[in-house]
C-alpha cells in the first residue's frame, strides 16, 4: 500500500479548514492532491522508506494527529494506486483504515457495484446494469468489444482495466480547490422573488467569507435554480475582476437571477458556485472611490475576524447588507 485517500469529517461549510489538514499530510509527503471539499490523496512511497512504516501504520498516525491538532476525525482508504485507495475509502470507517489486500486486488473489486469506481456516473452505471453488468467482477470478465459497444471505445477500455485492478492514475499535487459551492434549499417550493433574493444574498455572503478565509478570489460565478418539477436552470457570469467581495458576488447573483425572468416559478433550491479560483495576492482591485463600497469592505474585515474568533455563525446571514 502506498496511496492513502483521506476524508476528513468536517462540519458542513467548513471547507476553509482543509488547507490546515492538507498541511498535516504534507508533514509526511509533499505529494498531496486535494479533493475538495473534505478529502485528499497522499502518495507515501517516500514516507514509508523514511519512517520505516507502511502506509496503513502511517494512516493511524495521521488520524491521531488530525484529532489532536484539529479536533477532526477521518476515514482512510489505502491502496497501491489512487483509484484503488478511493474505492477502499468507500468501505472505511472512523478509526479503521480499509486497505486493498496485497495480491488480491481483483477479488477485492469483484463484488463491488460498478458505481463504486471513481468516474463512473449514474448514466454509465445504469447502462451497464441494464445488460447485467452490475458488479466490477462481471465487467472485468466481459468481452472488451461488448463494453466498447455499450459505452464507447476509450471509456470501455479504461473501465475494463479499472475493473481488473489496473490503476494507472497518480497523485498530482494541486491547489486546495478549483471551486466553492453553497446551496439554499427551501422548506417548501418557493414562489416569492423576495425570498429568492434573500437566499441568494445569504449564499453570496457565505461564498465571500469562505473565499476570504482561503485567501482566494474567483473569476466566475455560476447560479443554479432547481424547480419543483426537478428540472433546473444554470447560468454563469464572468466577473469584471476576480473578487471575494460579498457585495460584488451578490450583484452578480442578482443579475443572473433577474436575467432569467422567472414568472411565478416554484423554486425548490438556489445554488451558487465560485469558479476559477486564484490566490488573492495575485488579484488586483480597481479602486471605485465609492465610500459605501469601502465601508462594506471594512465591515467584511470585521465580520471575518468575528467568524475566525467565534465561529462561522458569529455573523448572521444577510447582516452585512445593512
Amino acid at each position: 500500500m502506498t496511496i492513502l485517500c483521506v476524508r476528513f469529517q468536517l462540519p458542513p461549510a467548513h471547507e476553509a479548514a482543509l488547507p490546515g489538514l492538507l498541511g498535516l499530510l504534507e508533514d509526511f509527503t509533499p505529494v498531496v492532491q486535494a479533493l475538495p471539499p473534505d478529502a485528499a490523496l497522499a502518495d507515501l512511497r517516500g514516507a514509508e522508506r523514511y519512517f520505516g512504516r507502511d502506509a496503513v501504520e502511517l494512516a493511524s498516525v495521521i488520524r491521531v494527529r488530525a484529532l489532536a491538532h484539529h479536533g477532526v476525525d477521518c476515514t482512510i482508504g489505502a491502496g497501491p494506486g489512487p483509484m484503488l485507495a478511493r474505492v477502499a475509502l468507500g468501505e472505511a470507517r472512523p478509526g479503521v483504515t480499509c486497505a486493498v489486500p496485497e495480491g488480491a486486488v481483483t477479488e477485492f473489486l469483484a463484488d463491488k457495484p460498478v458505481a463504486a469506481l471513481p468516474g463512473v456516473g449514474a448514466a454509465t452505471a445504469r447502462t451497464l446494469c441494464e445488460y447485467g453488468l452490475d458488479t466490477l467482477g462481471l465487467v472485468a470478465a466481459a468481452p472488451l468489444s461488448t463494453l466498447q459497444r455499450l459505452i464507447g471505445a476509450k471509456a470501455g477500455r479504461e473501465l475494463r482495466e479499472k475493473a481488473s485492478g489496473i490503476d494507472r492514475g497518480r497523485v498530482v499535487p494541486d491547489g486546495v480547490s478549483r471551486s466553492l459551492a453553497t446551496e439554499r434549499p427551501f422548506t417548501r417550493d418557493e414562489l416569492d422573488p423576495d425570498r429568492h433574493r434573500r437566499a441568494l444574498l445569504s449564499a453570496a455572503e457565505e461564498l465571500g467569507a469562505r473565499l476570504r478565509a482561503l485567501d482566494k478570489v474567483c473569476r466566475t460565478l455560476t447560479l443554479t435554480v432547481r424547480y419543483a418539477d426537478r428540472s433546473s436552470t444554470t447560468r454563469s457570469r464572468t466577473l469584471k475582476e476576480p473578487t471575494a467581495h460579498s457585495a460584488a458576488l451578490t450583484r452578480a447573483a442578482y443579475g443572473m437571477y433577474e436575467a432569467l425572468g422567472l414568472q411565478r416559478a416554484r423554486v425548490r433550491a438556489l445554488a451558487l458556485r465560485a469558479e476559477g479560483l486564484d490566490p488573492a495576492e495575485q488579484a488586483s482591485h480597481q479602486l471605485t472611490f465609492d465610500p459605501l463600497d469601502e465601508k462594506a469592505r471594512r465591515i467584511e474585515e470585521v465580520a471575518d475576524r468575528a467568524r475566525a474568533k467565534f465561529g462561522p455563525h458569529a455573523v448572521m446571514p444577510g447582516s452585512l447588507a445593512a
